[in-house]
């Protein structure tokens, strides 16, 4: 059926569908990065000093965004090959279990070093699922957008991480607040990850609802389904998946060092109060939400590509100016730092999933958007969180976070800069030219 011809309220759930599967899937992910930040060090790795267990709590975060990309290429592949409804299915209940059962793990105390390893073993779990999830969730929403508004219904997933970071950080507040900090440091940060299950669930009986992906659909009539999706993808080139992959890194790490590392840096070195923090966060997380839609509809007005440079510009001059702001001690300033993320970040966020996307064609689209977008996010995100606790020091001076996010933030803009250069634009709301090979698809 094509999309004209399917009703509006089909169209609409599947955007809603997918928003809701994102923001489940983003609830159990960020409820490990917040427990990362606040709780797994004394856990997990209570014989550290506080530094050293943060940063080896952050390298078990680093595993999961590892094992994305393996995430990313299996359900592309069949994606690719199956369809988008059945992987996603599969990518929600994994990470639902993979939450459910780190709220179930034993800490160090009670068994030694199998407790980091089977926190290990989880995340793993974890970032598979969600490495199937991210990609897939946008193509859904994206290939089921009625004409010139690809820009607006790919922004539904995307709206997704924000989402998801305010309700983990939510149910870890509200947890913390019933239980009390001694608790909520001895057992009760558990209760959140168990929730997972009953958001699961609630998550399945939606996404069962939608139909398939229009293009796939039509791939799969004329008989067009790809053997080796990925090999076909790579078709696009060396130079256009690196310039690409370089255009979109920075956002994942600038979102995660601001959605993650702020946590520990502001508790440990800068002198904030844990809940302050994170209701700053969630709070800068509620504007990015928000103005999603805006942008992605300023996007299908009038073209993504200035959007998207000048997101980059502003994303790179605020990371100057974060740290700084945060080092004042200050709480009105800091709470300007987190405000400032949370407008800025959208500009860019919310239309690097249909960038991506538009890089290939209908038939290798889940293959080839994955493979970008996970290695986007190791490269990115994964490792930030890492390397900032790292470049901190035992001086707890940000210089050298400020000047990573810069320099990175620099590369992505360059990079933007000869993608879009390279390729020919074509009208808003279409996406990036095809290239030669690719003309005739979908």
């Amino acid at each position: 059926m094509s999309t004209a011809a399917r009703p509006p309220g089909g169209v609409s759930r599947t955007a809603i569908a997918t928003l809701v599967g994102t923001t489940l899937e983003w609830y159990d992910f960020f409820l490990y990065g917040t427990a990362a930040a606040l709780i797994f060090n004394q856990q997990f790795f209570p014989s550290l000093s506080p530094t050293a267990g943060t940063l080896a709590s952050f390298a078990t975060l680093a595993v999961g965004f590892i094992a994305r990309p393996l995430g990313g290429l299996v359900f592309g592949h069949f994606g690719d090959r199956v369809g988008r409804r059945a992987t996603l299915v599969v990518s929600l209940l994994l990470m639902g279990l993979g939450s459910t059962l780190i709220g179930l793990v034993p800490t160090y105390d009670t068994i030694g070093l199998w407790a980091p390893f089977l926190l290990v073993v989880l995340r793993v779990v974890q970032g598979i699922g969600l490495g199937g999830e991210g990609a897939g969730a946008t193509l859904m929403s994206m290939e089921h957008a009625p004409a010139g508004r690809r820009n607006l219904y790919a922004g539904f997933p995307q709206m997704g991480t924000p989402a998801g970071l305010v309700v983990a950080n939510l149910a870890f507040l509200g947890t913390n607040s019933l239980a009390g900090d001694a608790a909520f440091t001895a057992w009760a940060w558990r209760i959140p990850f168990l929730f997972s299950v009953v958001l699961v669930a609630a998550g399945l009986v939606i996404r069962l609802r939608i139909e398939e992906s229009p293009s796939f659909a039509q791939v799969r009539e004329r008989g067009e389904v790809a053997r080796f999706p990925l090999a076909a993808a790579l078709q696009v080139g060396v130079v256009r998946l690196a310039l690409t992959l370089l255009a979109v890194v920075a956002n994942s790490a600038v979102a995660y060092v601001f959605m993650v590392f702020t946590l520990s840096y502001g508790t440990q070195h800068a002198g904030y109060d844990k809940q302050f923090l994170v209701l700053g966060v969630s709070g800068a997380a509620v504007l990015w939400f928000a103005t999603i839609p805006l942008w992605t509809a300023v996007a299908d007005r009038h073209g993504r590509r200035t959007m998207f440079l000048a997101g980059s510009a502003a994303v790179l001059v605020w990371c100057a100016v974060f740290f700084p702001l945060l080092d004042t001690g200050n709480n009105a300033l800091a709470l300007v730092a987190l405000a400032g993320m949370g407008l800025i970040i959208p500009v860019t966020h919310c239309v690097q999933g249909a960038i991506i996307a538009d890089t290939f064609p209908a038939r290798v689209r889940y293959s080839g958007s994955s493979l970008i977008l996970q290695a986007g996010a190791v490269l990115g995100g994964g490792l930030a969180p890492m390397i900032s606790t790292a470049l901190v020091g035992p001086d707890a001076s940000s210089a050298g976070v400020t000047w990573y996010l810069v320099a990175i933030c620099a590369l992505s803009l360059a990079g933007a800069v000869v993608l879009f250069r390279t390729v020919p634009e074509t009208r808003p709301g279409a996406g990036t030219a095809r290239l030669p090979e690719f003309a005739s698809e979908a």
